[in-house]
């Protein structure tokens, strides 16, 4: 309902300007959201769009400080107006190609863009929608949260696994409650050790994205793991990942 129309695409992101002013009385600053809904909307009709949000929440000098968009989107009644600016982002776009292999790496609401690509790729109503657009390719997603509970649409997934095992591959990382080859906690970065060998294969054909969305804390523990895994292969990691960002086959987005 808004004016103009949001128009988007998957893996692009909105602003959020929330309602009241900050401490020096001057309005908030925007903040930016990966958008985790394809261009038609949950409801399949191109008038919405979805985010995965959590409530920043955290203790200082013995006091309870919320953030400030996260709690006003978190708080807001239906039928709020709500100020928007984008959508922004070119980083995060998939490819065209229906052949494209497509590995995601996620933590916690990091999984937005991977949730707005899959949904693209395997909801029974976007594909009605989208004939021209029939993934045929892999989906691979690693996803790494603290506990079970955690794992967000972990339904849709497990049932697009179900029904496409051919195409999409669904992997958790449980941090609290699964153990490493050392026996340590099992991180996002564990797995794909576990998996280097079919994640290099599938990063040797040119057909291959990356796409990384979460804290900006995953990023060091992932270059480790994708290091050792092409050190095994006899390749360099501080080459190959710029070559596959030249190619725009390397995707990041991290907060």
């Amino acid at each position: 309902g808004g004016d103009p129309q949001l128009r988007y695409v998957e893996g692009q992101s909105i602003g959020i300007i929330p309602e009241g002013t900050d401490a020096n009385g001057k309005p908030h600053k925007l903040r930016l959201y990966s958008i985790a809904s394809t261009r038609y909307g949950d409801n399949l009709e191109a008038n919405t769009v979805s985010l995965c949000v959590r409530q920043l929440q955290y203790e200082k000098d013995g006091e309870t400080i919320n953030g400030v968009c996260s709690t006003y989107l978190c708080d807001i009644e239906p039928g709020t107006k709500v100020k928007i600016t984008g959508p922004v982002g070119k980083e995060m776009l998939l490819p065209p190609d229906e052949d494209a292999n497509v590995i995601m790496l996620a933590t916690g609401t990091g999984i937005a863009p991977m949730r707005a690509y899959l949904r693209r790729m395997f909801d029974p109503g976007e594909r009605a929608k989208n004939p021209e657009y029939q993934f045929r390719g892999l989906a691979w997603l690693f996803m790494g949260a603290p506990k079970t509970p955690n794992l967000l649409y972990d339904d849709d997934l497990q049932r697009y696994q179900s029904e496409f095992p051919e195409n999409f591959r669904y992997t958790t990382a449980i941090s609290r409650e699964q153990q490493n080859a050392k026996g340590g906690r099992m991180y996002i970065q564990d797995r794909v050790l576990e998996h280097a060998d079919e994640i290099f294969a599938m990063i040797e054909n040119p057909k291959t994205h990356v796409y990384m969305c979460g804290l900006k804390g995953m990023e060091p523990g992932i270059d480790e793991a994708m290091s050792a895994a092409a050190a095994a292969k006899g390749l360099n990691w501080s080459e190959l990942r710029p070559a596959l960002k030249k190619a725009e086959r390397w995707h990041v987005e991290t907060y």
